[in-house]
This record gives structure tokens, sequence and C-alpha cells, in this order.
């Protein structure tokens, strides 16, 4: 029986040793492969050198962190350990300790450190970007105004140093716990009640360590006054250092920098001299003279000397705030000019306006996705944004604003779903389908300039395909040998039986190539799908695309840029591509506002996070990107060439950038000001479009943007900025313009809901594409988009239309109200939609709202609108002018028909008496004929969708009923 036992040990033993190592080999075949996946990923984007620098810079960065806290704390543990006291006197706990930890001494003394190391490894790998970004500084060109230095040292120089200083304390920190611990262990610092005793060397190290210690907390110390320029503090100044701050805050922290040098050097006289008074005493000093003068002081000041007098005091602090957030976010060129609106609408006012008033979109992006939906998805299986695009292209030789949007795959609107399904034959989208801006049909639809499957309209021959968009499939297997069946899917015919449709097999280069079982085997594990390894639909000439969002895309391929939220698409150049805003940002700016991003571009579109953490203080549209709907190809465009950060990460990642100039002329024409970075300007604007100090202390020029008025009333949204072909006042043309309005900065019973100002930025390549205009209105006179929509929503005459239209199955939409600078004053206009509550409803133009002043029209089009609103002719004609209106009898000029005459009487024949009116019986028979022909009208117009028509049926049907009671009584 002695001799069962071993056996089994041994075998348990290398069971579990053979089971540890081959978990290790599976879990480190799966980081293998999902590093070599990210290898082909990037090798087939003809990125590769972004990976490989990053890797390079995360791996060197752990080795620093790892070294630079494992090798510290060993010889820290390491000294106190080699020369304890050899015969130190132990208590007995202190004994039993030992005996505990001595046979793990070993382990911990090399185990400690390497954890450590590992820990500090992964935090200093994450921080490659800032010292790439410090080797590779490009000087801005600008100084602070505080202390001389260039711009660049705030924003590529100071994290760095304080990230250094910052480690560099976490190590010494550890050293002297590990020391302190050790020492204490073995006897080297014992306490007994009020006598502490401690061996020469411990009191070497450890006063040593403090002394490094207490060096560091000099330097940092002396670095915080640097970063006072671009925090937040007590005083008036938001960001920035006020009158206290330079004056007190500033100056206490050079004092405190230097005292703690001070007592770093009496650390070090501990050392020597082995008397530990000093160092105490300075210790304390330091904690006094921290309280004192680095809180106390610049609260006095603050209090007694600058509150009283805050206005001149700041005056200097207040002018340096509002020159560098101008500049930062790039405003400080806004070109200001005095815009005093009429509020007369008079006849022929418009004239001058002619281009901007053909124009004026009244199709909503945000209304029509189910109206594209139910027009031009065609199957289940492709889909539309719930928000569409407004772009510009060239049809007939005039610029004509569009909404556009691409039919992207819907793969849970497959008839029969599975893996060959999901990705093998449902591949891909097709087609673009984009309508006129400023045009509709007799029945509300759009007017499209491109539509249909094959696709037909007016941009030209294109390759339809998308491969890559905003909802594409996580991956798909695309490409097959020369001769082979195709496989996908191209796009349906009329027939309901998608297995006639046509196929297509993908002949670009899209994603990696699955041309061995090795790579096959990667991207099973990559996918957990085992199909990718089995599957006889994979071959050598297999492609798989993933990561196929545009944003994503560019995201990996240039990971120093931030994306603005919305890519568009556009038809350029024989293809179909993204449109992506990148930006350049940072946080450090001296002196110049602090802003959340993600807070200030929410609106109706875009919502509000929860909890924001990415705080900027400068921006600039430094890229424009774009990605091939077909084959994925990502191009980085340098737009702003003259950025420092751009260029600091030129330095960073050669030859991923192409220069502007490289642009074709179809991709410029469909470039656009970025609406993110316009809304963050907007923001900044609200307060900084005032530029001296004394009003901008008093605040009573401070406007906001504001609140969309479709939005629910219990969740206020801002209103978006929009798009729109127009002439600005004092603009020798119209171009493509992004624009916002402001009201003035009040709350409560105070608040005024009319227009201060009017921010356009024109988007048009050349000379002029970026230039901000604000028009400065005349406080009081012009009425916001609320009071507008409010005038709107009270006119009888517009509630009782909007009521009639509102009848029955159907609910009425209003679309986005749209401001614009024509005739001498701002007109609005608003599109009004209805809809049948259905499932398959989807939403009309019916009518447009109008105004100008105090004056509103509501008609059937646009055109009509105007010209009720100014005095029968508004001098031009809007893009709706050929629409009929949806009522033949509220046409202008209609008449009533001729009444028959009586037939002449024959000689000799005598006139039959009158029939008197009938009554009772004859008339309930007639209401009741009139109510089953409005029936009958009513359900002809649903199947028609004509809902007007609809609605017109049900007052009929009304009228008709409340005949037939009264005829019954």
């Amino acid at each position: 029986m002695s001799t069962a036992n071993p056996p089994a040990n041994r075998t348990r033993a290398t069971i579990a040793v053979v089971a540890a190592v081959l978990a290790v080999i599976v879990i480190g075949f799966f980081i293998f492969a999902s590093l070599y996946t990210d290898v082909l990923w990037y090798e087939q984007v003809d990125y590769l050198g972004v990976l490989l620098t990053q890797w390079g810079a995360q791996a060197a960065m752990f080795g620093v962190g790892f070294l630079g806290m494992a090798l510290p704390v060993w010889a820290s543990l390491f000294i106190a350990f080699r020369f304890r006291p050899m015969y130190a006197k132990l208590n007995s706990q202190l004994d039993r300790y030992q005996q505990v930890v001595e046979p793990l001494r070993r382990v911990a003394m090399l185990g400690i450190p390497i954890v450590l190391g590992l820990f500090a490894g992964v935090s200093t790998a994450s921080r490659w970007p800032v010292v790439l970004q410090w080797l590779n500084r490009t000087p801005f060109g600008e100084t602070d105004p505080q202390f001389g230095l260039d711009i660049s040292f705030y924003v590529f120089e100071l994290p760095f140093y304080h990230g250094v200083v910052g480690f560099a304390s976490a190590v010494v920190l550890l050293c002297a716990v590990g020391a302190l611990a050790t020492s204490y262990l073995y006897g080297a610092l014992r306490v007994n009640g009020r006598e502490v005793r401690i061996s020469r060397t411990a009191r070497i190290q450890l006063a040593v360590t403090g002394a490094i210690y207490l060096a560091l907390q000099a330097v940092s110390l002396w670095l915080d006054q640097y970063t006072t320029l671009y925090s937040s503090h007590e005083g008036f100044l938001e960001t920035g250092a006020g009158y206290t701050v330079a004056n007190a805050t500033i100056p206490s922290r050079a004092i405190l920098a230097g005292v703690a040098a001070l007592v770093a050097i009496l650390f070090i006289v501990t050392a020597v001299i082995g008397r530990w008074r000093l160092p105490i005493i300075g210790t304390a000093l330091l904690l006094v003279t921290s309280l004192l003068i680095g809180s106390v002081y610049p609260w006095i000041v603050q209090r007694f000397q600058v509150e009283p007098s805050a206005q001149t005091l700041e005056e200097e602090y207040i002018q340096r705030n509002i020159d560098a957030t101008r500049a930062a976010y790039n405003v400080d060129g806004v070109e200001e000019q005095p815009y005093n609106a009429t509020t007369d609408a008079t006849a022929g006012a418009l004239r001058e306006d002619a281009e901007t008033t053909a124009n004026i979109r009244i199709v909503d992006p945000a209304l029509v996705s189910d109206t594209f939906r139910q027009l031009e998805q065609v199957r289940q299986f492709y889909q539309f944004p719930e928000y569409l695009d407004v772009d510009r292209y060239e049809i007939d030789g005039a610029t004509q604003d569009t909404v556009i949007a691409l039919r992207e795959l819907n793969q849970e609107g497959q008839s029969s779903r599975g893996w060959l399904n999901d990705h093998i034959i449902y591949t891909h989208g097709y087609g673009v389908v984009a309508a006129y801006g400023n045009q509709r049909a007799d029945d509300g639809e759009p007017v499209f300039l491109e539509s249909g499957i094959p696709l037909s309209g007016g941009l030209g021959e294109f390759e339809p395909r998308i491969y890559f968009g905003e909802t594409s499939p996580e991956y798909s297997i695309v490409g097959a040998d020369e001769g082979a069946n195709a496989r996908e899917i191209d796009y349906p015919t009329a027939g309901e039986d998608e297995s006639e449709s046509p196929r297509f097999t993908f002949d670009g280069d899209g994603g990696p190539k699955l041309d061995n079982v090795f790579k096959r085997l990667l991207y099973a594990l990559k996918f957990q799908s085992e199909q990718i390894f089995l599957s006889d639909a994979v071959n050598d000439q297999s492609q798989i695309l993933y990561d196929r969002d545009p944003a994503t895309r560019i995201q990996k391929v240039a990971p120093y840029l931030t994306l603005d939220n919305d890519p568009y698409p556009a038809v350029v150049d024989g293809k179909i591509v993204w449109i992506v805003d990148a930006y350049t940002t940072s946080a450090n700016y001296p002196y110049s506002d602090t802003n959340s991003l993600s807070e200030t571009i929410a609106d109706t579109y875009q919502p509000r996070p929860n909890f924001p953490l990415d705080n900027i203080n400068y921006i600039r549209n430094s890229v424009k990107a774009t990605v091939d709907a077909y084959d994925g190809t990502v191009t980085l465009y340098a737009w702003d060439d003259q950025d420092p950060v751009l260029k600091t990460w030129q330095k960073i990642f050669p030859s991923t950038l192409e220069p502007m100039s490289e642009m074709s002329d179809q991709l410029l024409d469909h470039v656009r000001y970025p609406a993110d970075l316009f809304k963050v300007q907007r923001s900044v604007l609200e307060r900084y479009h005032v530029d001296t100090a004394n009003s901008f202390y008093q605040g009573n020029e401070a406007w906001s943007t504001p609140n969309d008025p479709t939005a629910s009333s219990s969740n206020p949204t801002l209103q978006p900025p929009y798009y729109l072909t127009m002439q600005v006042p004092g603009t020798e043309q119209p171009a493509f313009t992004l624009y916002s309005t402001f009201i003035p900065n009040n709350s409560g019973q105070n608040a005024r809901n009319v227009l201060t100002g009017y921010l356009t930025a024109n988007s048009d390549p050349g000379e002029d594409y970026g230039k901000l205009t604000m028009l400065t209105l005349p406080e009081g006179q012009v009425p916001g988009p609320g009071q507008v929509f409010n005038t709107f929503s009270s006119d009888t005459e517009v509630a009782n239309q909007l009521a009639l239209l509102e009848r029955g199955n159907t609910e009425v939409r209003r679309g986005n109200l749209l401001t614009l600078p024509v005739g001498g004053g701002l007109l609005y206009v608003q599109p009004v939609y209805v809809r049948a509550t259905g499932e398959s409803g989807y939403p009309l133009l019916r009518k447009v709202l109008v105004a100008f002043g105090n004056d509103i029209a509501f008609e059937d089009t646009l055109d009509q609108a105007l010209d009720t609103l100014f005095g029968g002719d508004s001098g031009a004609d809007a893009g709706d002018t050929d629409v009929e209106p949806t009522d033949p009898e509220d046409q202008p000029g209609a008449e009533e028909p001729p009444a028959e005459e009586p037939p002449a009487e024959e000689p000799g024949t005598e006139t039959p008496p009158a029939e008197e009116p009938s009554t009772g019986g004859d008339a309930l028979a007639q209401a009741l004929a009139d109510a089953r022909q409005a029936l009958q009208d009513r359900e002809a117009a649903y199947a028609r969708n004509d809902l007007v028509a609809a609605a017109q049926a049900d007052e009929a049907l009304q009228d008709a009923i409340e005949r037939a009671i009264a005829a019954s009584e």
C-alpha cells in the first residue's frame, strides 16, 4: 500500500502540467490569431505602417514602464534585505512573520517587482500617443500671454513631463513602502513604544528615497504653474489664470516648489548625519506653507481684492480668454455685419433673391426616410438610414440641393436566415436614391433625380454596389474562381422569387484573402464560426470583408483623429464614396474655454451623452477622409496642412495623408463644412461673439441656440444647423451654406425667443470655403423660431386646416423650420407632412407654412405661400411652381359652372307650378346617399394614398351624417 499513492500523485501532476501547457498554447494561439488578422487587415488597406508604429510604440512603452517599475522596486527590496541586521533581536510576533515569509522570500523578491512592473507596463503602453507627440512636436508659432512659451509646450510637452513625474512618484512611493516593510520585518526598523530605532543602511535608504520623492513633488509643483492656464479655478474665468491665479496661485506654487526642494535637501542631510529632526520639521513646514500660501492667501486676494473691483482687475485676463478661445476654435476670423432686417412683407420683396428662393429646401431629410423606404426600398432586405443626408449635384448645368441616401443591406429582412445567406449570398446594398430638395410631386411624394433598380436618373454612370456602409453585415465572404457560378444576389428583379435575381461576384480588392487553410482557421477563430473553415463556398480567391463601417475603417487607420458623427455618401468619379470629416483636438490650449465635445454637438439628431468625458479647447477640421463604398479603400486628405497637431502626427505616421491637391474636382464639389465643428463654433460664439472684456464681463450680450420647436416640449433639444443653398447678405453669389440662429440667453419669465444673430458657414470649395459670417440683428424686432412656431400653431385658419388634415386615420408632422435671410428680412419656411397611421403609411408633403415678420401664409405649395405672403407676388419662383393644388376649388380663378337655362315653352302649354322643396323623408334619403358617396370617396382616396382627399371625404361624411340626424328628428 505504501507504493500505490506516488504513481497516482505523479499522474495527476502530469495531467495538470499537460492541461496547463495546452491551455497556454490555446490562449496563445487565440492571441496570435487576433494579432495576425489585424496585420492582414492593415496590410490589405495599405496602412500596415500605422499598426506597426502603434505596436512598436506600445511595446517600447511597455518595456520602459515594466523596467522603470520592476527594477527600482527590486533594488529597494534587495538593498533592504541585503543590508538587514544579521543579529537583530526580534519580538515573537515578528519572528513568526519571518517564519511564514522566509520560504516565499525568493519568489516575493522577484514576483512583487514583476507583478508591479506588468501593471506599470500596461499603464504606460496606453500613453504612447503622448510620448510620440512629445518626440515629434511641432511649434505653433504663438506664445501664451502669461509665461511667453510656445503653445506647443502646453499641448505636447507639459502632458509628457507630468506623466513622467507622476510615474516616477508612484515608483518611488512603492519603493519606500517595500523598503519600510522589509526593514521592519527583518529588524532594521524597530518600534518600541515611543522609541524608534533604525539601522544606518535603512536610514540612508529611506532618507534618500524620501529626498527623491520630495524632489519629484517640487518638480510637479513647478509644472503646476503652467497647468493653471488651461484649468478651471475660482473667479470669473471658467478656464485660464485670472487675476488671483496670476498674482497669487502661480507665485505660491513656485514658492512651494522651492520649499519642497529644500525639504528634499534636508532628507539628504539626514542620510549623512543621521538626524530626522530637520526633515520632519521641514515636512511640517511644507504642509503649513501649502495651506497658507497655497489656499488661504489666494482666497484672501480673491475675496478682499478682486471681488470688490473684479471688472477692472480681471479685464486683462478676460481679454486673454476671449482672444485665445476665438483662436483655438478658429472663430477669430468670423465676419460680423449688421443686418437691419425688415418685418414688412411687401410685393416683389424676393426679386433680388430669386436664386435662393428657387433652392429653398422643402423636403425634410429627417422625415422622409419612411417615404424613401416605401417607394424605393424594393425588398425587405434593403434599408435606409433614419436621417437622410443633404448634398448638392449639378443637374442640367445648375447646382441642385438634394436629399440623398444609399439603399443598404438589411439582413433582418431576409426571407430565410442562415450562415450561407448572411455571409455568402446577401453581401451588399445597391444604389443611390436622391430627391430634389426643392420639389415635390402633386401627391406630395418626393421628386427623385436618381432612383429605381436598375438605377436611372441624372447622376450618370457609376458603380452602384455598396459593400462598405454604415449598416453592412459584420463580415461577408466574396470572390470566386474564374468561371465559377456567381453566388451573391446582385439586385432583385420584378418577380417575387429571389432565386431568379441576377448574381454577382465581387472583383475588387476589399479584404484579406482566404487563400490557404491557415488563414481560414485564423478567421474562423476570430469570428467564432467553423463555417469559414469548413464551407465549400470559401475558395482560394475568396476575400473576407469586415470592419465595413466608414467611421470604423478611418478610425483604425488614423487613431489620432476625432471623427464627425455624420458620414455622408456622394457619387464621385464614377463610384459611391463616403465622405467623413475628421478633427484634431486638444484640451491644453492656454486660456481657451473648455467644452465637452459630445455635449456641445447634441441636438435633435444627435443624443446627449450620459457621461461626457471628451473635453476639448482646441479643434481643427484637419482631414477629409473618403471610403469607397465598393472596395473599402480609405484615403486621407490633409485639409488643413498648417495645423501643428496634424503636422506632428504626420511625422509619426508619414505617408498616410494625401495632399489636398490630390482631391479630384468632383470630390471637391461634394465637400461641405462639417456640422459638428459648426455646432462647436456656434456654442463658443454664444458668448465669444463679444470681443471686448467689459462687454463680456457684463454678460448682457450673451446668446443661446434656440431649442428645436418641432421637438417634444418634455424633452427639448437644440435646433440643428441646416444645409441650404443661399446667397448670404454681403456676398456676391449663392453658395451651399450651413447656418444656425441665436436668441438672447435668458430663461424663465424673462426669456424672449427673438433673433439676435444668424451664423453661416460657406461650404463651397474655393477661397471662401469655411468663411464664417455673423449677421447681427436689431434685438427684439425679428421673431425667433419658437415665436414663429407658436404663431403657426395658434393661428385659427392654420389650426383648422391642420385639424382637417388630421381627421381620420392620419397624422400631421411638421418638418424642419428653416430660416433664410431674403427680402431684406428673415423668411421662415416649414413643410407640413401628412401620414396615414397604418403600418404602411409614410409622410407626404401636403402644405407649406411661411412667415415673414408677423405675417404668415399656409398654402399647398411654397410658391403659392410666398405669393400669398408677399402681397400676391413674391417676385421670385420657388422650386414647386409646377405642382397642381390638391383641392381644385382652392385654385386661383376657379369659377362656378354656369346654370342650365330652362327649356323654351311650347305654344299652348302651361308651365306647371314649382314643386315645394323636399322635406322629411326626401332630405333624409339625400343625406344617406351623400354619406354613402362620401364613404366610397374615402375608400378610393385611401386606395391611391391621397390623404388630403380622404380628409375631405371625412368632412363630407360628417356633414351628411349631421344632415341625416337633423332630417330624422
